[in-house]
Order: C-alpha cells, then sequence, then structure tokens
C-alpha cells in the first residue's frame, strides 16, 4: 500500500487554494444525502414504530417484529457490563470518574442582586427534562461517546436521557451498553440513521420526543440534525472528526505519526494535518508513516482518509503555525513544541487544545475529563465543547419593588411610544400610579 499525503509549503503561491481545498467539507454540498434524510424523517413522522421496524430492517439488516426487541432497559446495561472482563468494567469506571469530575466544575448556579430602587433581578438555571443521545454504531461502537454525553447530562440533572444506537445485523456491542450503565441511561433503543433523529424529535407510539439531540454521527445523520433543530434542539451539526497537529521537530516522529492516524483511522472523510517549520522533520514524518502504515489493522481507512484530507504542510516558523491554526480553528490541536505554553496565548480557535507530547489527542477521547463532542470544520471560531450548559437552561428573573415600577416606567413608556407601540407605553405608564384597588378601571 502506498501512502499519498500532500505536501505543502505555505511560500507556495498556490498554499491557500490548496489548503482551502483541503479543508472543503459541507454537509449542504450533498443535496442528495439531505433528500433522503427528509424523506425517513417525514416516513418516522408518519408511520411511527412501523417507519423504524422497516427502516431498521431494510439499512440495518434486522428485521425486528416490534420495537419491544429494539427496546434496551438498565437490567440490559447492568447485563452487559457483568459480561465484561474487569479490565474493561475498570477502565469505563475510571473513565466516568474522571468525566463526572471534570464537568462538575462547569455547573452554574442561581444569582440575584438587588439596585437601588429595591428591584431584584437575577437568573435561575434550569435542567432539560428529557435528552436523547445519539451514539454512532456503523463503523465502530463507540461506548466512549455514551460517556462523553451522557454524564454531562446527568452532572447537570437532566430528568431522563434515551439513547439511539444503532445495531447493525442486529448485533450489540457489550462494551457500549455497559458504559450506558456506567452513565446510568435511562432507555435505550437499537435504531440509528436518520430515522432515529426523527424519532427523538418527533415521537412515535413507543418513543417520546425528547428537548434536545446530542451526539456525532454520520453524513445522514447530521443533515437529519439539521433538518429537526427549531423543532427540537441539537448541541451541533459535527463533520468528520479532525486533529491538526503543530511540532516544531522536537517531539519523537512514532507519537506525531500515530496522533494522525488515529484521527485518520475513523473514516475516509476525517482530517489529520501536520504543521511544521522543520522540513527535514517533515520529511521522517513521511518516511515513518510509509513504514508505520502497513501495521495498522484500518490501514485502508487511513490511507483513504489522509490521501482526501491530509496534509503535511511547511511552515515559516511557529507563529506562522498558530495562524494557520486560528484559520483552520481544528476540531483537536496538539502542541507537540517544546515550549507549548509560548504558543498555548495564540490560541483562539480550537475545539480542544492538547499542550505537550505528552497529551496526545486520544486521551481526550477516552479519559482526560472534557467531553469528546466538539465543533468540528472550522465552528470552533464560534462554538465550544459539549459541557453541562448544553443541557440546561437560563431564565431571567425581574421582581420590581413599587418604587422601582415607578422609577422605570417613563423610561419604558418613552422607548415603546418611540418604536410606536402604544399598549406598551400604556401598560408601563399605569406603574407611575401604583396600585389603587378602588379604582375600577383607568379613568383618568
Amino acid at each position: 500500500m502506498k501512502l499519498k499525503i500532500a505536501n505543502l509549503n505555505t511560500t507556495d503561491e498556490t498554499f491557500d487554494e490548496r489548503l482551502d481545498a483541503i479543508l472543503h467539507w459541507n454537509i449542504e454540498d450533498d443535496a442528495e444525502v439531505t433528500r433522503i434524510a427528509a424523506e425517513v424523517i417525514r416516513e418516522v413522522r408518519s408511520e411511527g414504530d412501523s417507519a423504524l421496524l422497516g427502516l431498521t430492517a431494510r439499512l440495518d439488516g434486522f428485521d425486528a417484529p416490534d420495537l419491544a426487541a429494539l427496546t434496551l432497559r438498565q437490567r440490559d446495561f447492568a447485563s452487559a457490563f457483568e459480561s465484561l472482563p474487569v479490565s474493561e468494567r475498570e477502565a469505563l469506571v475510571v473513565a466516568g470518574d474522571r468525566i463526572t469530575d471534570y464537568h462538575r466544575r462547569q455547573l452554574g448556579s442561581d444569582w440575584e442582586f438587588t439596585d437601588s430602587d429595591g428591584n431584584r433581578l437575577g437568573q435561575r438555571i434550569t435542567p432539560l427534562d428529557r435528552v436523547g443521545l445519539y451514539v454512532p454504531g456503523g463503523q465502530a461502537a463507540y461506548a466512549s461517546t455514551v460517556l462523553m454525553t451522557a454524564l454531562p447530562a446527568r452532572v447537570a440533572g437532566v430528568g431522563e436521557i434515551v439513547m439511539t444506537v444503532p445495531t447493525p445485523d442486529g448485533v450489540r456491542n457489550p462494551l457500549v451498553l455497559a458504559a450506558a450503565h456506567v452513565a446510568r441511561i435511562d432507555t435505550a433503543f437499537t435504531i440509528g440513521g436518520a430515522q432515529a433523529i426523527g424519532a427523538l424529535a418527533y415521537g412515535t407510539e413507543t418513543i417520546k420526543k425528547v428537548d434536545k439531540i446530542v451526539g456525532p454521527g454520520g453524513a445522514y445523520v447530521a443533515a437529519a440534525k439539521r433538518l429537526v433543530y427549531g423543532d427540537v434542539g441539537i448541541d451541533m451539526i459535527a463533520g468528520p472528526s479532525e486533529v491538526l497537529v503543530i511540532a516544531d521537530g522536537t517531539a519523537p516522529i512514532e507519537w506525531v505519526v500515530l496522533d494522525l492516524f488515529s484521527q485518520a483511522e475513523h473514516d475516509a472523510s476525517a482530517q489529520a494535518i501536520l504543521l511544521c517549520p522543520d522540513s527535514a522533520y517533515l520529511d521522517s514524518v513521511q518516511v515513518a508513516m510509509a513504514r508505520l502504515l502497513p501495521e495498522r489493522l484500518r490501514a485502508e481507512t487511513i490511507n483513504a482518509s489522509l490521501s482526501a484530507r491530509g496534509a503535511l504542510i511547511k511552515t515559516r516558523d511557529l507563529t506562522e503555525a498558530i495562524e494557520i491554526a486560528n484559520r483552520i480553528a481544528p476540531e483537536h490541536l496538539e502542541l507537540a513544541v517544546a515550549d507549548p505554553d509560548a504558543l498555548l496565548g495564540g490560541i483562539r480557535h480550537a475545539g480542544a487544545i492538547f499542550v505537550g507530547a505528552h497529551s496526545p489527542e486520544v486521551m481526550g477521547d477516552y479519559v482526560a475529563g472534557p467531553s469528546h463532542v466538539l465543533p468540528t470544520c472550522g465552528t470552533a471560531r464560534f462554538s465550544s465543547p459539549l459541557g453541562v450548559g448544553d443541557f440546561q437552561k437560563r431564565s431571567s428573573v425581574v421582581r420590581l419593588s413599587a418604587q422601582g415600577a415607578q422609577s422605570l416606567a417613563r423610561v419604558a413608556a418613552t422607548l415603546a411610544n418611540g418604536e410606536g407601540l402604544e399598549a406598551h407605553a400604556r401598560a408601563a405608564e399605569l406603574r407611575l400610579h401604583g396600585i389603587d384597588h378602588n379604582r375600577q378601571g383607568d379613568s383618568d
């Protein structure tokens, strides 16, 4: 197998054009994917459980007699957990504890203050009632995603957590179900794709609609989430997984190579990019990639990913590497340099930043603590990792005193009249008089 990966140099006249071509990915470009997702959602909305059974048989190769056969409950999760080797059970518990501990630190609290007129203003934070988690299960099983989505929701205080996970040919992954036990999932349904998103968003005879859907998925899941947004909340539109490594030539070459491979092995659309000012180091990395690639179990997927969307980029210096990293705004950013703290302050846009060669992205995937559900495709410029705040709502609280209402009424009425909203203005002006329980209407 011959390794294929683009080699770019920032001094080349065509650099910007070539980089933009490598970075390009947009679900909206595939109108057929969106059309199919919309049709699947319409089918689920109109036919409910029957549609889910038919789609699961057709797309996942499992012909279930009813939706009960696609339903999993807490006893199923506990049984799967007990069936695992001790090492896997312990790994799930350790990862779960670390994820929970990290997200507890994100918890906000209600607050209130009193102004000079005695008005009490504040904010209440309340959890969502019911959340749906989408856990991918097509090309690989992602027990880690169960923990990374459910545990922040649990910390936030969500009342009910429902999971959907595809099980091709009806094969259930015990590690995924065991993770559901650790994360205290309430119920799961073994359905996937756009049909799972439609069921969570609109409900069926068996599945109750949720308030929000979170979790990554493939192209059809991404398209479906975009289509149902507004009828239900979503976390983000997740694109292919991506890693950007900035290296200065000091990190062990094989470490960097495997960090790039670890993202490329997700699927052919995943992206792995290395920025480095040392051309000899880049050459050595490419040689090591060619040597190590045949040893990987998912070598064909890695090569397809690197060929389509990977790159080794020679930069003028580390300062330019930071500028390009901010331009890309990657999902995962590794600072594999001798003095990573010197670069950290310059990073403005990244989903997660891994500081130093001893902090590989893979630790973030499983056990570091922060959720691995991160903004992709440059959306880190304006969005953030999944966290406790994604499972909570903020309500403003306004408690005006009689004096405060009179003090603010003239301002409100003036602004309302300026906008041409006479009833607004009159409602404010009535507060100028205070409360007269003997009056039977407006007589002034």
